[in-house]
């Protein structure tokens, strides 16, 4: 017998609480990492997952946010998430071309063949092969 008052419902959130979460995605996509840093320290997920299942440190990565990105790698920003498009912050990072936060999120890591596709296959169909010499700097055996 189950109790009815101990039923599982999908949590309901306020508008003002929805508006929140979005400005944290906001907040990655514009660099403001003052924002997301305190967020992060009073308790938000590091790891936070929109709908469409990017991180903050994917949306940073995608929109060039240097600062964002060590910020958020600083507070152990997993690098291995995959979104729904099968897209890591690393392969963001190459396709934008941005040579620092590729490095950052090697540094901290990152598989180049976590994904849909190869982070150095990724540079070769986008015209980023100023990366190539990176990235198999820190290629791993089965990576």
């Amino acid at each position: 017998m189950t109790n009815p008052h101990h039923e599982s419902q999908t949590p309901q959130f306020t508008d003002e609480e929805l508006a929140y979460v979005a400005s944290l995605f906001d907040a990655a996509r514009n660099g403001d990492t003052q924002l997301l840093a305190s967020a992060v320290a009073a308790g938000v997920p590091v790891n936070l997952t929109n709908d469409k299942g990017d991180t903050l440190l994917n949306l940073a990565a995608y929109q060039e946010r240097e600062e964002t990105v060590a910020m958020l790698l600083a507070h152990g920003a997993d690098t291995e998430r995959v979104s729904d498009m099968g897209f890591t912050a690393l392969v963001c990072g190459v396709f934008r071309g941005n040579e620092a936060i590729t490095r950052a999120l090697l540094e901290a890591g990152a598989g180049q063949a976590t994904g849909h596709q190869h982070a150095q296959e990724v540079a070769r169909v986008f015209g980023q092969q100023h990366l190539l010499p990176l990235l198999e700097e820190f290629e791993r055996p089965g990576a």
